[in-house]
């Protein structure tokens, strides 16, 4: 499982040119799942990125996670980041999980991370074609793969 987290001024999903969703102050995880991962990668990233000390302190030190600053969370599936870009130049997105895997599995991580940062986490629209704005602050982006968590 791979997120891409990006520390938002703002964010939305747009939906066939229509606001599904948006946040203010808080995070966008784009978030990839392919063919191994399991529910312990759903439950160990949203542990991982819930505790994350991305927001500044009153130093401005980034120093304090997603919940002592009452920040939203927006997550979005994208299969995309796990492609393969090795062999030619058109990506290959073997790795990926089909939506039949992928689903639940974006499932528990909403809801893992709804209760991880104790507020509703907001989310695209598993499948669609989104256009996704975002002002990233910072910026801050963070690249986390959970076959790399040793």
């Amino acid at each position: 499982m791979r997120a891409v987290i990006q520390r938002t001024k703002r964010a939305a999903v747009n939906i066939d040119r229509s606001e599904k969703t948006a946040i203010g102050e808080g995070m966008l995880v784009l978030l990839g799942i392919e063919h191994e991962d399991t529910v312990e990668d759903a439950v160990w990233l949203s542990k991982k990125i819930s505790r994350l000390r991305i927001f500044d302190d009153e130093n401005g030190v980034m120093n304090r996670d997603i919940r002592e600053v009452s920040g939203q969370a927006l997550v979005v599936s994208q299969f995309t980041l796990h492609a393969k870009t090795k062999k030619g130049n058109r990506p290959s997105y073997t790795k990926a999980a089909p939506p039949g895997k992928a689903v639940p599995l974006y499932e528990k991580f909403v809801q893992q991370l709804t209760e991880d940062v104790g507020r509703t986490v907001e989310t695209g629209e598993f499948g669609a074609i989104m256009d996704i704005e975002i002002v990233n602050s910072g910026p801050v982006t963070i690249f986390i793969d959970t076959k790399q968590k040793e």
